[in-house]
């Protein structure tokens, strides 16, 4: 039984840190690797991206495998979260063995942040290294293959997509040869999800699943937003972050085009995109439980399509999923709210 999440991929855990209310809206979401870790590459499009330990995952280096990427709010100073990640990976013994002691271990955790400083009212409420242990443990209590919390929840707390607002989204599916291909993103771009012609989303539009609004909703909800516009005046800094899993075996430099064809996703569902205000990030891991049919040139290329599909899929769900904020950060409208379940 599949729960269209990334835990659909067997053995990977998500965990959800949520910040909000008294000058917080921000939080860290993790992606929590069987353990003996996952094989994981990267793939950065953006213009300004908030990474850590990306350098690890180039095909060409030491490091194979991780145990777990952090995705954070936060900027650049929420990359602290991956710290509290790292002493709960050593705690457990998880990481590149450096020494014949079991517990001489480098937990390789890579990471990257989107911008939502000051969306809660306070510019110095952000992840810090207890925000990144918290996730980490609710990822391992969580049980196998357990759907993932959508919406302004962890890292798409404080998200937004253009004047609406964002949050985390997650996909998946099954390929003919049972290959399972997920993803999950957090919806924090600069760019609109929204076709301003007919107020449908974008990435329905390419699903061939589009609802449209009615006319006179589209209407209203374009004279609100740009009410709101004018009074928010945010600063264009976001950041579209996705983790893309599969159980297929995959080495570090297919992982890698699977990152990087991902990213198609992103654009299907965001325009613009990978803009200088970006800094979208995408991850790719590879559990290794299914062997590629050696015999099928097209198998790596039906998992590169997939990977994509789910990106576009994920970042719809985060638009469904979230809810309208108005606070003293500022206010950010959901799509449910502005246009209902058209």
């Amino acid at each position: 039984m599949t729960v269209d999440a990334l835990t659909d991929v067997a053995g990977l855990r998500v965990g959800h840190e949520t910040r909000a209310g008294g000058g917080w809206l921000t939080g860290t979401t993790v992606v929590l690797a069987p353990e003996g870790g996952a094989v994981a590459a990267v793939d950065v499009r953006g213009g300004g991206p908030g990474t850590k330990e990306t350098d690890a995952l180039d095909p060409r280096n030491l490091v194979q495998k991780v145990e777990a990427i952090v995705l954070t709010g936060g900027s650049a100073y929420g990359l602290d979260a991956a710290s509290g990640v790292m002493a709960w990976l050593e705690e457990q013994r998880r990481g590149v063995r450096v020494g014949a002691d079991p517990a001489h271990v480098v937990p390789v955790v890579p990471a990257a942040c989107v911008f939502d400083l000051g969306r809660g009212g306070d510019f110095r409420a952000r992840p810090d290294a207890a925000t990144g242990r918290a996730a980490v443990e609710a990822a391992a209590a969580s049980e196998p293959g357990a759907p993932v919390r959508q919406g302004c929840v962890g890292a798409g707390t404080g998200a937004t997509v253009g004047p609406v607002k964002g949050g985390i989204g997650t996909a998946s599916t099954v390929l003919d040869s049972g290959i399972t291909v997920a993803a999950l993103v957090v919806a924090n771009a600069a760019g609109s999800a929204v076709d301003p012609e007919t107020g449908a989303l974008y990435g329905e539009l390419l699903q061939g699943r589009v609802r449209y609004p009615e006319e006179d909703v589209h209407r209203a909800a374009r004279l609100r937003l740009t009410e709101i516009a004018a009074k928010n005046a945010p600063p264009p800094l976001n950041t579209t972050l996705a983790v893309v899993a599969t159980d297929a075996d995959l080495s570090k430099a297919q992982a890698q085009k699977l990152a990087g064809t991902a990213h198609d996703g992103i654009a299907r569902a965001v325009r613009p995109v990978h803009l200088l205000n970006d800094g979208d990030t995408v991850f790719a891991m590879a559990t290794g439980e299914r062997p590629l049919d050696a015999g099928h040139p097209l198998a790596l290329n039906e998992i590169l399509a997939a990977g994509a599909d789910a990106v576009t899929r994920a970042i719809v769900r985060a638009l469904r999923a979230a809810e309208s904020v108005d606070g003293p950060g500022g206010l950010w409208p959901s799509y449910g709210e502005l246009y209902g379940e058209a």
